[in-house]
């Protein structure tokens, strides 16, 4: 999926909402269990239910992978689905991967070419020659982690080096990396205030936003000092939507969740588009 492609979905739908399919066995509801996969299941629900309220899904690969052959079966019946039956939906690996030459390579094949998703988010701390394979291919794109959500954030990536913050040496580093017009960049929510920082440093570019909802993120506080002329932000709710109901009604509880972040984007977005 082209950048424009993806700003003319935010424009028809009215939302720049991405939905995280992050499946715990222990938190879907039970009667699913007894199918004979129950995570494809859950998603599957979720996804009819909610695919016209958002613009990307978000499968964290760790929530599959734990469940070893069956989790990544489930993961790959997923994308497949979604790409067969809703291709006009923008796909996100979040599986933070970062190696060098050719196992960037590998990971790069095996998300984009094999499970054909649209991207994959990625760690930068071992440096250009880990991030440009993934930036090789075209239509595809590489979602950097900036400045994430998490308390931890803190520890590395606020450190001055060069007199500034080494989030923004990463941010500005990363413009000179070859095909570096197919990054984006993962900023937490939870960090709203640096959102203008990070603007002046990269203004154009789509932002990938966690933390919004049981992190505690406020979705008006993005997008006042995040949001571009194209919206430029990707806000992400996992547990807030998917988790709305363990019971029969779970996929409708997803919905009307998702509902109530659309129409906020909506109104937040009237003053732009």
């Amino acid at each position: 999926m082209t950048t424009q492609a993806l700003v003319s979905e935010i424009k028809k739908k009215q939302s720049f909402l991405c939905i995280g399919l992050d499946v715990d066995l222990t938190k879907i509801p039970s009667h699913l269990l007894e199918l004979e996969d129950p995570i494809f299941e859950f998603n599957k629900a979720i996804i009819e239910a909610t695919h016209h309220l958002c613009v990307a899904y978000k499968p964290n690969i760790a929530f599959y992978e734990a469940y070893g052959l069956k989790g990544w079966t489930s993961l790959q019946k997923t994308i497949t689905y979604l790409n067969t039956n809703h291709p006009e939906i923008f796909t996100i690996a979040d599986a933070k991967r970062g190696d060098i030459g050719n196992t960037s390579t590998m990971y790069a094949k095996a998300f984009f070419e094999d499970l054909a998703f649209d991207s994959i988010t990625v760690a930068p701390y071992m440096g250009k020659d880990s991030i440009e394979p993934f930036l090789e291919f075209k239509d595809k794109h590489t979602i950097m982690l900036a400045l994430t959500s998490n308390a931890g954030a803190f520890d590395f990536q606020t450190l001055t080096t060069s007199k500034k913050p080494l989030y923004q040496t990463v941010l500005e580093t990363s413009k000179g990396w070859k095909n570096s017009q197919n990054l984006m960049y993962v900023v937490g929510a939870t960090k709203a205030t640096y959102f203008s920082e990070i603007r002046n440093i990269v203004p154009d570019s789509f932002l990938l936003v966690p933390g919004v909802g049981a992190q505690g993120g406020s979705l008006a506080e993005v997008c006042k000092y995040g949001m571009n002329a194209q919206i430029g932000l990707l806000v992400n709710s996992s547990r807030g939507v998917i988790y709305a109901s363990k019971g029969l009604d779970f996929a409708t509880q997803a919905a009307q969740k998702a509902q109530t972040l659309q129409l906020e984007m909506a109104d937040l977005m009237s003053d732009i588009l």
